[in-house]
């Protein structure tokens, strides 16, 4: 018995845990089950007293207590207590419930034993004695998952933009970071020390620049006139990395290599998160059991950034497959509408839209709506007079104008009636007069979308600027994340901290005091929250701001400000007066206190005075008049009202509706008249009437409206994110469908605005064949479809191409093929369709068919064999080298027909065991061919000739690799050299196997290279000399009846029925016995041994001689008539 090897560091941290788990001796930490007298005093190992059991493991967090779970003894209850223990072994604090306060009871304790990271500090759990801690296995991976942070040396941090990175690494090494270059120049990379997981640790931060990865469809899917639109709502998708971002990967792929924890650093919303686990993913392609951590945090501030390092989380990946949802299907609900649309009408309109891109998005279009819907409610708006009667009085402080209680009558005659009743005795009682105190409310805290909108209505800033500038407001560390959804203050900000910062500002830096002074901020509560960051606030006093930065900086620090003063107040008094039973209204305003006023100038509330008026008095109007008017139409909308439209029907986000307005002005959908107001372009008018009159109101915003609401669902675990995307594809699909049919519509609707339209004949195909899936690709698992060559000919390529070069070429004699709609049950993955070939005249063995449906995933022997599938026993390559020749999948083509016929030449095969058949081991070993012979020796490629030899030149995994070619280049033989089989000259032992023809094949009739004809490989021959099939079998002859060639001819074949058969077949007239040396010539017969039936392209291995056989002259593969070839022959014209 060997001795047992020493036990590695970690084996032994996690024997030394089980055994304190489990064992509990009778030395302070319990007797293993048995009873033991309590002892009062005294402490065991890490200050636990003694007669408690327990484990040790790592703390999540530093600082924390120790927890102990005792029964108190000599209570008559029983009652459970907790203590706390300091990890030195020091002062015990005892308490009801008391535990530590960053875990919850029972239920939580295993997650925080087992969360990451863990901080050094230990926590204990102890229980009474006796009692055995439960599934002691759970602390074996916390005990090996502390062991592994302890290793951490180096950190790889990455922020989202290079200004974050810089900003956060400033503040974390105290501004003494240490810069290098990556391979992205706008990228750079910091280097500083921080103490990080209980040790001192080397930081790397670096950054990308937004989104690292892309989505796109495969490759075949990118150009438009690849296929129908409609294939994109089902075509495959992958995410790359775009060649503009390809040095910033470089750099994440150089730096995690020294590096043992990833901390993703990005903005904490959706895209951050999904940026976030972008990062992930390239980095652990690196290191795939890479510690990965997600650092929280709203602001660049100090606090918050060390805050953050102290409560390391996991990434969410709730939050980032909902962003993957939202992306895949607004690529392909855009791609497809997109592509159809622009299509169709430059076609309609060549001389208008003959360059335009006409865009779709299930964002951008109901945005389109809403400026179509204001501009047709204006047009189809009737204006209407209106009727009402003023009452003025004068006074030594001005005039006061009183309102008819009524408002206003659309009647003349009602209204003048009235106003003569009134004129009659135009004396005025004054009915009542009440002062009530009226306020002001201060504004709510900012989020972003009422940041969108004042900064547009105040500003004039339209919102994506106004968005671009809150954005480097905050990577500079001036104000807090721009994008949130949130409008209430969290308890634990301390705003009298962020208000002193501004009590420096000789503008508002006196109120800023007032309101210190005055008991602190006391900002009104909105009823928003998005759980993730507080409302937009400052940050950090600036003034060295210029321009638009600096307008919304302040802006945003008198908001901040204001909302954290106090209301302003005022007295309104309202004096009712009766003229002739008519009722009038006139109210006054005082204001007593501007209070946040002072500072916000951006809201107007002035005094009206009015005069003091008693209840009952009465007095002469100055004068009273009926005066008339018309209705208005509602105004065209601003931007601060298109923001609001899009957050109350739940189009796009808070991060992205500046996005999805400048869309629509970038196509030209929309423009801005003088007072920046959207008018609908007549394209924007077009597309939108069109769509609506088909009856899909695709400018309305319900569609994109649920979408936005299962992404929530998806970022809350409420649903799942394939149901959501499947659903979502499934309901386009369907419109698009319909839109299709009834793109005539859309045509006449544009007609209106842009002139008449061209017809299109309807026998016109706008769009190519949609693409069809046969089966999966064996190397990546993408979709292979049947493809056309540009000079004729088929094959079977795969999607991915060209990063995946896999591919099955068919012989030219295949006339035809196309995808049936039967699938194999046999072959996998699921599903593999069957292909219907249409085969030239004599080019098959007259078993078969010429029309003929069968499978290529390797069940059906017949087609295995004739097209030489040997792509279904190739291991699997990696996809991304382009210069190895296994990378194609050729059936019955040059590479594979070449290096089968010089195997052939041989005498060597490659056939799997199912093509073997053994033959009497007795017989003696087969005479060698002559070595001396030149001609043996030689590699001839499909002409005949003699191949020439050359040597791979370009850089690349095959440079200085030598392989054959045809040296007139007239065929398009390859073989490497490397790959001939051994010596050729050498003897093959009788019990060698025969070979033996698969199914659909025809072992006899072929041309040997010699001359003669080939004996019966494919089948035994019985003692009396008769031909027996594979089964063992008496074979049967029987005749071709067929019209070509061969009719006539008689064959032998298998005498069961044809579904059953072995696939055994021979010429009845090329049944060779063997020579008197009792020597049966062998013969691999691969995928072109027989000389008919492939085409011009057929290829023949150079002469061999074969015994007593006599050399004959080369016949035709199709006649086998002397003097012509196949190419030549009459039969074949």
């Amino acid at each position: 018995m060997p001795p047992p090897r020493p036990l590695s560091q970690l084996e032994f941290y996690i024997f030394t845990v089980a055994a304190l788990c489990r064992y509990q001796p009778r030395n302070g930490f319990g007797d293993g089950g048995k009873e033991e007298k309590p002892r009062r005093s005294g402490s065991g190992r890490f200050g636990v007293p003694r007669g408690i059991s327990g484990v040790v493991v790592p703390c999540r967090r530093g600082g924390c207590a120790l927890r102990q779970d005792v029964t108190v003894r000599g209570s008559d209850s029983g009652a459970r207590e907790t203590r706390e223990v300091r990890g030195d072994g020091g002062k015990r604090a005892k308490g009801k419930g008391k535990i530590c306060p960053r875990v919850q009871p029972r239920d939580a304790e295993q997650q925080h034993a087992l969360a990451s990271p863990p901080g050094m500090n230990l926590y204990v759990r102890l229980f009474t004695r006796g009692r055995m801690l439960p599934q002691p296995w759970r602390f074996f991976s916390r005990a090996a998952e502390d062991v592994a942070l302890q290793r951490i040396r180096k950190v790889l941090c990455v922020a989202e933009k290079n200004d974050a990175a810089r900003g956060i690494a400033e503040l974390l090494s105290n501004s003494r970071m240490r810069r290098r270059e990556g391979f992205s120049k706008f990228n750079k990379i910091y280097e500083y020390d921080y103490q990080i997981f209980g040790q001192n640790v080397t930081m790397v931060m670096t950054s990308v620049s937004g989104h690292l990865l892309a989505h796109d469809f495969i490759m075949p899917f990118r150009k438009w006139h690849s296929c129908n639109p409609l294939a994109l709502f089902d075509a495959e998708i992958e995410k790359y990395c775009p060649e503009n971002y390809l040095d910033i990967k470089r750099t994440l792929e150089r730096e995690i290599q020294q590096c043992q924890a990833l901390v993703i650093w990005t903005d904490c919303d959706r895209e951050g998160e999904n940026i976030g686990f972008e990062i992930i993913h390239v980095c652990k392609a690196v290191k795939p059991n890479l510690q990965v951590f997600r650092a929280r945090f709203s602001e660049i501030t100090l606090h918050a950034v060390r805050s953050a390092c102290e409560n390391l989380t996991q990434p969410d990946q709730k939050t980032s497959d909902a962003v993957d949802v939202r992306q895949e299907l607004d690529l392909r609900i855009g791609a497809a509408f997109t592509r159809f649309q622009t299509l169709r009408l430059r076609k309609i309109f060549p001389d208008i839209l003959a360059d335009q891109l006409i865009s779709y998005g299930s964002c951008q279009f109901p945005t389109l709506g809403f400026v179509v819907e204001r501009f047709k409610a204006i047009q189809a708006f009737v204006p209407e007079a209106f009727y009402k009667i003023k009452v003025t009085h004068d006074h030594e402080d001005g005039s006061v104008v009183f309102n008819w209680k009524r408002n206003r009558l659309f009647s003349h005659t009602a209204c003048l009636v009235l106003y003569q009743m009134c004129m009659e005795d135009p004396v005025a009682t004054v009915v009542d007069v009440v002062s009530k105190p009226k306020s002001k409310w201060r504004p709510l805290p900012l989020d972003t979308v009422e940041l969108e909108k004042l900064a547009s209505r105040k500003l004039k800033i339209n919102a994506k600027e106004t968005m671009t500038i809150a954005e480097k407001l905050y990577t500079k560390g001036f104000i807090s994340y721009p994008r949130t959804e949130t409008n209430i203050f969290p308890k634990e900000l301390n705003l009298s901290a962020l208000v002193e910062q501004q009590t420096q500002d000789p503008n508002w830096g006196e109120f800023a005091q007032r309101i210190l002074d005055q008991g602190g901020p006391t900002p009104r509560s909105g009823n928003k929250s998005d759980q993730a960051h507080p409302p937009i606030h400052p940050t950090k006093y600036t003034s060295n701001l210029q321009g638009n930065e600096q307008r919304l900086y302040e802006f945003i620090v008198r908001h901040f400000l204001a909302c954290c003063s106090q209301d302003a107040k005022g007295q309104e008094t309202t004096v009712e007066i009766n003229i002739a039973n008519e009722q009038f209204i006139a109210q006054g305003l005082m204001i007593l206190a501007r209070n946040y006023l002072e500072v916000y100038p951006y809201d107007k509330w002035s005094d009206k005075v009015i005069p003091l008026y008693q209840k009952g008095s009465r007095f002469q109007p100055t004068m009273v008049e009926m005066v008339d008017g018309e209705t208005s139409p509602p105004l065209l909308l601003t931007e601060a009202d298109l923001i609001a439209l899009m957050e109350k029907h739940g189009i796009g986000t808070d991060a992205t509706h500046a996005e999805h307005i400048e869309t629509i002005k970038t196509r030209m959908y929309v423009g801005l008249t003088a007072d920046q107001r959207f008018l609908p372009g007549q394209l924007g008018m077009g597309l939108v009437e069109g769509y609506d009159s088909m009856g899909y109101e695709m400018s309305k915003p319900d569609l994109r409206a649920e979408l936005e609401a299962d992404l929530k669902l998806i970022c809350e675990g409420k649903k799942d994110k394939s149901v959501v995307l499947q659903q979502q594809v499934q309901k386009y699909k369907q419109v698009f469908i319909e839109a299709v049919a009834r793109a005539n519509k859309l045509d006449q609707a544009l007609a209106q605005y842009l002139g008449e339209a061209a017809e299109i004949p309807e026998q016109d195909e706008v769009y190519p064949a949609m693409p069809v899936s046969v089966r999966k690709c064996p190397q990546c698992n993408s979709d292979m479809v049947l493809k056309t060559r540009k000079n004729g000919g088929f094959y079977l390529s795969c999607m991915s191409y060209p990063a995946c070069k896999t591919a099955v070429w068919f012989p030219d004699f295949v006339l035809d093929v196309t995808r049936d709609e039967s699938i194999c049950d046999v072959c996998k993955p699921h599903p593999v369709h069957r292909l219907k070939f249409k085969f030239k005249k004599g080019s098959v063995p007259p078993v078969m068919p010429l029309e003929f449906i069968g499978c290529i995933g390797g069940c059906d022997e017949m087609l295995k064999e004739l097209l030489d599938l040997k792509y279904l026993h190739r291991s699997s390559q990696p996809a991304s080298s382009t210069t190895q020749p296994g990378h194609h999948l050729q059936a019955n083509h040059s590479l594979n027909r070449a290096s089968t016929e010089a195997r052939q030449a041989r005498g060597t095969s490659n056939l799997s065991r199912g093509h073997l058949l053994s033959i009497n081991s007795s017989r003696t070993p087969r005479a060698a061919p002559p070595a001396a012979a030149d001609d043996w020796n030689a590699v001839v490629c499909n002409c005949g000739s003699e191949a020439l030899l050359l040597t791979v030149r370009k850089d690349g995994p095959n440079k200085g690799r030598q392989f054959y070619k045809c040296s007139s280049g007239a065929c398009n033989f390859f073989l490497w050299a490397d790959e001939q089989p051994q010596d050729r000259g050498s003897a093959a032992p009788r019990s060698s196997t025969l070979l033996q023809p698969a199914a659909g094949r025809a072992p006899a009739g072929f041309q040997r290279p010699g001359g003669g004809r080939e004996p019966s490989g494919g089948s035994g021959l019985d003692a009396g000399g008769g031909a027996v099939c594979r089964c063992d079998q008496p074979a049967v002859t029987r005749t071709v009846q067929k019209d070509g060639p061969n009719k006539g001819r008689q064959f032998h074949t298998c005498p069961k029925p044809r579904e059953q058969q072995c696939g055994f077949f021979q010429w009845a007239d090329e049944n060779v016995a063997p020579g008197p040396s009792g020597d049966e010539s062998l013969s691999h017969f691969g995928s072109n041994g027989y000389s008919r039936g492939l085409g011009s392209k057929a290829k023949r291995p150079g002469n061999v001689t074969s015994g007593s056989a006599a050399k004959k002259p080369r016949t035709c593969s199709i006649c086998h008539q002397p003097g012509h070839t196949r190419k030549n022959c009459p039969q074949n014209h």
